[in-house]
């Protein structure tokens, strides 16, 4: 990034603004990439805990923690600075639960059932389409609720998932 800031000066030193405003669109793409990343690791993160919950059927306080933040840091990450735009839009979330959710498994076969499963094997014994149902549930909030409100909310949308009572009324 630091060439291309200097190649923007001197674009704009020298007049040469067209060239100049490509660079400007070459950084916010950079920027707009990073940001995306970022949100990504949040939300492998989050399929690797509802892997391990539907295949354990059960919610430790850890694994309720990993998904509340893994959801709090995706609406921080995502809100665009000017408060009003996101980065991924409500409907634009289907490829990244199917490239995370995909990417998920191998880490989640190292944790489920103390990692007597293969990737494959997991694979086979999960319900994708559940997952990502409850991921897209998970990340609506996001858009619904304030960045204040919305750990409690994540909270009480856990109670509906395997082993979730018993998580809360611990």
């Amino acid at each position: 990034m630091t060439q291309e800031l200097l190649d923007l000066r001197s674009s704009i030193l020298e007049g040469r603004y067209e060239e100049a405003l490509a660079i400007v669109d070459e950084l916010e793409g950079m920027s707009k990439q990073a940001i995306i990343r970022n949100i990504e690791s949040f939300l492998l993160r989050l399929m690797i805990h509802l892997i391990k919950n539907q295949i354990e059927q059960r919610l430790t306080n850890s694994w309720a923690n990993s998904i509340n933040d893994s959801i709090r840091q995706i609406k921080k990450l995502n809100l665009k600075d000017n408060k009003t735009s996101y980065y991924i839009n409500a409907d634009e979330w289907q490829p990244f639960f199917e490239e995370n959710l995909e990417a998920a498994i191998r880490p989640a076969s190292l944790e489920v059932l103390n990692g007597q499963l293969k990737p494959k094997q997991l694979a086979a014994r999960l319900d994708k389409e559940q997952v990502i149902e409850l991921a897209q549930k998970l990340i609506d909030l996001t858009y619904a609720y304030s960045a204040k409100d919305l750990p409690g909310v994540v909270d009480d949308f856990l109670t509906q998932i395997p082993g979730g009572e018993e998580w809360y009324s611990d």
